[in-house]
């Protein structure tokens, strides 16, 4: 019983059981999903950390702090190489920030990745952040983050090697997709638009690894992915190119200058929830149901055909293998930007952080912020507006990811301190203690 109940705790306002609902409405929510385990043996999914359940693994990584000096961050090593550029912890480098809160709801199930010079590709930047739900959650989410890049830098050299044969090959890339185009992304433009070849060639890489990546969790032996999946919104930046694929709920925002000089935030992805005409529109061909809970209006979420579960508030997720027979999708909505000097920075985030701040709200804030804590500040930022927005809510985990597009003389300062940033789960501090330095810390998040 006890399982169960943090199985409903960590659905959250992803899946129905826990969120801004009543006591009765959560006991009813509680006692139908009971029943609906009882009825199709979903077992597995509730258990969590038993004797079957191999150990949370993470990649070990090294960087370079006080001119050359290496030191080894804390983590279970799955690999035992280095992956140079490859940061998924809490802290900073030249270019971006990074920060991880683990909210009130059990374990962290958001993960995040910033990696410079891509797969050895010069001025090539990756970054992402990935929301897990479900009580498997914690583990896709990092499963998608340690392996999509992979798979997505393999079908873009593919593409490239094979210029000629690669669309005969992989035809089904663009057949599983036939329904987007990538869009491209302006203040004052937003139409499909003809492709070069390499925003072609990262289109569907985009596509092509997608798939492959929702496949191998289909497949995984020790990651129960039946009712646990994540979001994944990510970007390559090569050059003046911003490529950006985003499969679920969480978001991109740009914050650019106007023809004023004034700061603005641009949305770069669309928040694929299940009220969307051609979200639905595809979920209720596959015969899934689109409707929101009474003590909820506002949030949308795909349920089975016969059961009211689970209650799934988005449209397109990797995992969920419950849904993928009624509409839930994993194919990524792919857009393009063409980078001016008027464009500073990006934040990538999960919804924990767009649920309770706007666009505005958020580029103010990072605008604002040193650049080595700009994450961190963000993150903060939005933890307290959840306890001011919604007091007797749980809050939700927080995950962003600032990536900064110019040159800036503290962008620039080299790592001055050989010290460890304080684990975000356990150590919440105001933004008044937030340290000046660039930091490095541990993965914010509790270890099954």
């Amino acid at each position: 019983m006890t399982q169960a109940v943090e199985v409903l705790n960590r659905y959250g306002t992803d899946l129905v059981g826990e969120g801004r609902a009543s006591d009765s409405e959560c006991l009813a929510g509680f006692e139908c999903f009971l029943n609906i385990v009882r009825a199709l043996g979903m077992g597995s999914c509730i258990s969590e950390g038993g004797s079957g359940s191999p150990p949370l693994l993470t990649y070990s990584q090294e960087l370079n702090v006080d001119g050359g000096k290496r030191r080894r961050l804390r983590g279970s090593s799955t690999m035992d190489y280095k992956v140079p550029g490859r940061m998924f912890l809490n802290g900073s480098s030249d270019i971006a920030s990074m920060y991880c809160k683990q909210g009130k709801k059990g374990i962290n199930q958001d993960a995040m990745l910033v990696w410079e010079n891509f797969c050895s590709k010069e001025d090539t930047v990756f970054c992402g952040v990935f929301d897990g739900h479900g009580p498997y959650g914690h583990r896709v989410a990092k499963k998608v983050r340690d392996s999509f890049p992979l798979k997505l830098s393999a079908q873009w050299d593919l593409h490239r090697k094979n210029k000629d044969g690669f669309n005969e090959q992989n035809g089904a890339a663009t057949s599983y997709n036939s329904e987007e185009q990538i869009r491209l992304v302006d203040e004052n433009d937003d139409h499909e638009f003809d492709e070069t070849y390499t925003i072609s060639a990262l289109r569907e890489s985009y596509l092509k690894a997608s798939k492959i990546m929702d496949k191998e969790l289909k497949l995984h032996r020790d990651i129960d992915c039946f009712c646990s999946g994540t979001t994944a919104v990510t970007l390559i930046k090569q050059g003046p190119d911003l490529v950006v694929g985003n499969v679920g709920d969480s978001r991109a925002v740009l914050g650019t200058r106007d023809s004023d000089n004034s700061l603005i935030a641009v949305q770069l992805t669309i928040d694929l929830k299940p009220n969307l005409p051609k979200e639905e529109e595809r979920i209720k061909l596959r015969k899934g149901r689109v409707f929101s809970l009474k003590n909820e209006p506002d949030v949308a979420r795909v349920w089975l055909p016969n059961s009211d579960f689970p209650g799934l508030a988005m449209a397109r997720a990797f995992g969920d293998f419950c849904l993928k027979d009624v509409g839930l999708i994993s194919v990524p909505d792919v857009s393009y930007r063409r980078l001016t000097e008027k464009d500073e920075f990006v934040v990538l985030a999960t919804d924990g952080i767009w649920d309770v701040l706007s666009n505005e709200e958020v580029v103010e804030i990072v605008a604002a912020a040193p650049r080595s804590i700009a994450a961190r500040v963000l993150v903060e930022s939005a933890v307290r507006a959840w306890r001011a927005k919604f007091p007797f809510c749980k809050v939700d985990d927080c995950a962003a990811v600032c990536l900064f597009l110019n040159s800036n003389t503290e962008l620039n300062a080299e790592h001055t301190k050989d010290e460890l940033m304080p684990d975000a789960s356990k150590n919440p501090v105001d933004q008044s203690s937030l340290p000046s330095e660039n930091g490095i810390g541990v993965e914010a998040e509790k270890q099954p």
